[in-house]
């Protein structure tokens, strides 16, 4: 009876414990680094799905060890997804799997045409080496639309493992990124200034692209009118208000004077908790100048901005940063017949900046691109949060302006006592409460302006200024003329970080959610060490074989000691 009452007993606990599980939905992560928990502005989103999204992810068949982790790490991901959303489905596809070599190809070249970039692995044995292509990214598709999501996040200076890492950290927000891609609703508005020299369509035409699936882009001339960036609105009572029309604003290298007007408007905008993307030019050298000379003038670039933006917490020095980390240029060196003989020299005036920081921004950024960079310094305005994001190498030298730029400099080898000005600021981010620029100093023109609502204590903004305009600029193909993605080089045929940069900068201005957050996330490596498997791996083969089964035996022979004893008496 005590048997009987017992099981019903626990029959009942467990039947119990279904009935609330079925009523209340937790997890628990017991891992260290919590690498199962999303974020709770991911787990919101997927509760946000009203359609199926369909994952095609290219990741299966033969792969080196770090690849099947990459595989392994991104279904747990998605089973993790589906956890808190019906609507996540999923399949693993091997591009590879067709025997024929035409079939294959156009899978190759399907996949490419549909935005997935193929890697081409070199698998080394001991007996030979042999090339795999593979693309480690999924298909995206929901309602009828599909992105592109790349699984595997390139980066320039570090190991294969630590790229595989830096990938599985950032599983969470690429994929959410991905979802977010496909089912916002309503976009922001964004807006790139025009009317002082700023870069034109086609030179933004990449970064515009690339902004335009999560925001709505435009093109907006302030030309002097007030309400350029805000609109008025007047509420039941007669009062009126003024809103901004744009989430945040993007000022990529002028080259013009800004009229206090102009700065006027822009100030208000950001009073109002308009954000800004500056991307200035202290000094004026480009690389044209440079095509039928060997040498050129830096020169202070004078748009009267520098004041604004001390106020706000940033001092625009006019110099050139040199950095013996930096890209190389196409030179002609000689002529054999009638063809021009070209090789790459390292031109100091263009660095490779690579991120130091864990902020969400530059978190995991491949190196990004400069030419011809200033530094930075932060001032004043204790109550502004001010975060550098960006510096060059503890290899840099500074160059007053006017500076003298020569070609000659690339064919000798560098002073590197010179070099000796470490880790200049090229990008500062600023946050906070701003004070007006123009408080106490409306211009004449405006101050009888009824309608303006000057406010001179702005509402929580943000801020990020790049000592470079060239950053958002995309390079043309030489042959046609074909803008090429933002970031990649036509010396070196290698792509930076410039796109995620800019991407990032404007999801950390205008993502209310917080999913830019998860990009810190932090996933432990633990790897084993490869020179001890190559010395000892059959050692510890035989050792994980042998073992288990010796203390099988022992227990076994214990216990059968034991009840022979037990039982004999």
């Amino acid at each position: 009876k005590n048997n009987l009452f017992q099981l019903g007993m626990y029959l009942l606990i467990v039947i119990l414990i279904n009935i609330i599980g079925s009523f209340l939905f937790t997890r628990f992560d017991l891992t260290a680094e919590k690498r199962y928990s999303l974020s709770p502005a991911t787990k919101t989103m997927l509760k946000e799905l009203d359609d199926i999204v369909f994952f095609r992810v290219y990741l299966d068949g033969e792969f080196p060890a770090g690849f099947k982790r990459l595989k392994n790490e991104t279904k747990e991901m998605l089973d993790e997804f589906r956890a808190y959303s019906n609507n996540i489905e999923y399949e693993f596809i091997n591009p590879s799997e067709s025997g024929n070599s035409k079939e294959r190809n156009d899978t190759y070249q399907l996949l490419v045409e549909r935005g997935l970039n193929p890697t081409n692995l070199q698998v080394k044995t001991k007996e030979s080496n042999s090339q795999q292509i593979i693309f480690p990214g999924a298909l995206v598709s929901y309602k009828n639309h599909e992105v592109p999501l790349q699984l595997l996040i390139s980066q320039m200076g570090i190991s294969s493992e630590q790229i595989i890492n830096n990938s599985v950290k950032q599983l969470e927000y690429n994929i959410i990124n991905a979802i977010r891609k496909l089912a916002v609703r309503e976009k922001p508005k964004i807006a790139f200034i025009e009317g002082h020299g700023e870069l034109d369509k086609m030179q933004v035409y990449d970064i515009t692209n690339a902004l335009s699936e999560f925001y709505t882009v435009e093109r907006v001339k302030i030309d002097e009118k007030v309400f350029s960036l805000t609109k008025r609105d007047s509420t039941k009572d007669g009062k009126i208000h003024v809103r901004n029309l744009y989430k945040a604003i993007i000022i990529a290298k002028p080259d013009s004077v800004f009229s206090e007007k102009d700065k006027f408007i822009i100030d208000q905008f950001i009073m109002r908790g308009g954000k800004v993307l500056w991307l200035i030019d202290p000094v004026s050298a480009s690389m044209d100048s440079l095509q039928n000379t060997s040498q050129t003038m830096g020169i202070a670039n004078e748009i009267n901005l520098e004041d604004q933006l001390f106020n706000y917490g940033v001092r625009l020095n006019n110099n050139l940063l040199m950095d013996l980390t930096c890209l190389p240029i196409s030179m002609v060196t000689g002529m054999i017949g009638n063809q021009p003989q070209i090789s790459l020299f390292p031109w100091y005036y263009f660095p490779a900046v690579f991120s130091q920081s864990e902020h969400p921004v530059v978190n995991n950024l491949n190196a990004v691109k400069f030419e011809f960079a200033s530094s930075l310094d932060t001032v004043g305005t204790s109550d502004i949060k001010k975060t550098i994001l960006l510096t060059t190498s503890k290899y840099t030298k500074i160059v007053n302006t006017p500076a003298l730029i020569d070609l000659e400099i690339c064919r000798n080898e560098p002073d590197e006592s010179q070099f000796n000005s470490s880790s200049q600021p090229v990008a500062i981010l600023l946050e906070g409460k701003f004070e007006s620029f123009y408080r106490n100093r409306i211009p004449p023109a405006l101050a009888d302006n009824k309608y303006l609502s000057f406010v001179e204590y702005g509402e929580p903004s943000a801020m990020m200024v790049i000592s470079d305009g060239d950053v958002i600029k995309n390079q043309f193909l030489r042959t046609q003329g074909t803008p090429l993605p933002l970031g990649y080089d036509q010396d070196t045929r290698q792509s930076f970080g410039n796109k995620d940069l800019i991407l990032n900068i404007m999801n950390y201005f205008c993502d209310d959610s917080g999913l830019l957050a998860t990009r810190t996330r932090e996933v432990q490596l633990r790897l084993l060490d490869s020179s001890r498997i190559e010395n000892e791996g059959s050692y510890w083969k035989l050792l994980n074989v042998i073992v288990p089964i010796l203390l099988v035996g022992i227990f076994g022979w214990i216990q059968f000691l034991f009840r022979k004893r037990k039982y004999t008496r």
